[in-house]
């Protein structure tokens, strides 16, 4: 039996791509061999990883000059590949200057790497509040390199509203919990990184999008394989990519242009987190942490309204494993934060939500 799975990462994937990756797990497009027995080098893997892209460019917009890349090393990697491409200095000294947002735990990891490779300054911070409200973004300094936010916080559950206005100072982002969630101007940033086991495909693939005129800054010392010149100029094949992992991205991306593409899924993302948003604007037991203008379509937190520590615990503990027991898994809130959360990424269907909020109202009754 499929349970509704809320996990923040890996998360669900769709199931009509599951299912036509299982038809095809012992022979795809009629190759006569398994995605992950094929040479990256052939023609069959080389049909596969153009039209992932060409699908990924269709339903972005991504503009001409910007490259596509299907890397590896998650999101993390990119904390250290960003400054070392954009802001790398041949001294090994952090002589070159990026500007780091602080919204969460993510954001704050990003800043800590890159003060490795760069002078990094924080020019604001939601800490004060426990990261609830995505703070008023300052001008970057004229002489950044970047500067670099995380357009949805995962662990607690905000995103940014609008974009800052960066001047001529490239933008970054990390984009992994919201990307194709709603229409994004690819054009307003200079580099665009996510990580995909949340609303792309598997874990183990990273697609980096960046404007061709960032590539080849990296200090000399930078190794081959991180710098973008290198993957960018080899077409993501420099070394053995995450083939089935670029595989299901594929299909993953093939299944929402079929739905009606980025539009059609942000409508679809509004009403699913409306549905969970309006039972907790009304519910008696639990809340949202979160300020309102800032609340995330993707990962939604909750928290009870009980105050005593010990009940409060309890009662967390009770909500995940009924809620497990009645098919609805992986909804306990990470580790910092405590509570619940819920992560309501594309593959996640309305039905799943809906189920979600009748166990909340019957559990609440209890």
């Amino acid at each position: 039996m499929r349970v509704y799975n809320f996990s923040s990462g890996p998360s669900v994937l769709p199931l009509p791509v599951l299912e036509k990756a299982a038809a095809e797990m012992c022979d795809a497009d009629n190759s006569g061999q398994s995605v992950m027995e094929m040479s990256h080098r052939s023609r069959e893997f080389k049909a596969i990883i153009d039209r992932t892209e060409a699908l990924l460019r269709e339903l972005m917009a991504i503009p001409s000059n910007y490259k596509v890349l299907f890397l590896q090393g998650g999101a993390s990697l990119q904390f250290s590949m960003i400054p070392l491409n954009l802001a790398g200095s041949e001294s090994g000294l952090p002589e070159k200057k990026a500007s780091y947002v602080d919204t969460g735990v993510w954001a704050k990891k990003a800043a800590e790497e890159a003060a490795k490779f760069a002078d990094v300054a924080v020019p604001a911070s939601s800490k004060d509040r426990n990261y609830t409200y995505i703070p008023d973004a300052p001008a970057p300094r004229q002489d950044d390199a970047y500067y670099h936010i995380t357009l949805n916080n995962t662990i607690v559950g905000t995103k940014w509203p609008s974009l800052p206005d960066t001047g001529g100072v490239p933008l970054a982002a990390d984009a992994s919990s919201c990307i194709l969630s709603e229409p994004i101007d690819v054009s307003r940033f200079g580099i665009l990184y996510a990580g995909a086991q949340k609303n792309l495909g598997p874990a183990g693939l990273t697609v980096v999008i960046i404007r061709e005129d960032l590539i080849g800054g990296h200090a000399s010392r930078t190794p081959a394989m991180l710098r973008y010149d290198i993957h960018a100029a080899e077409g993501s094949l420099f070394n053995t990519p995450p083939c089935y992992g670029i595989y299901i991205t594929g299909l993953v991306l093939e299944w929402l242009k079929g739905l009606g593409g980025v539009e059609a899924m942000a409508r679809r993302n509004r009403e699913k987190a409306g549905l969970l948003y309006a039972h907790l604007e009304n519910s008696r037991l639990f809340s949202s942490p979160v300020e309102k203008s800032c609340r995330s379509l993707m990962n939604i937190p909750f928290l009870p309204r009980e105050k005593d520590p010990e009940k409060k615990a309890a009662l967390e503990k009770r909500f995940v494993s009924e809620a497990a027991a009645a098919g609805l898994v992986n909804l306990a809130g990470h580790r910092l934060v405590g509570g619940m959360r819920a992560s309501i990424y594309n593959a996640m269907p309305i039905e799943g939500v809906r189920a979600l909020v009748s166990f909340m109202e019957r559990f609440e009754a209890r």
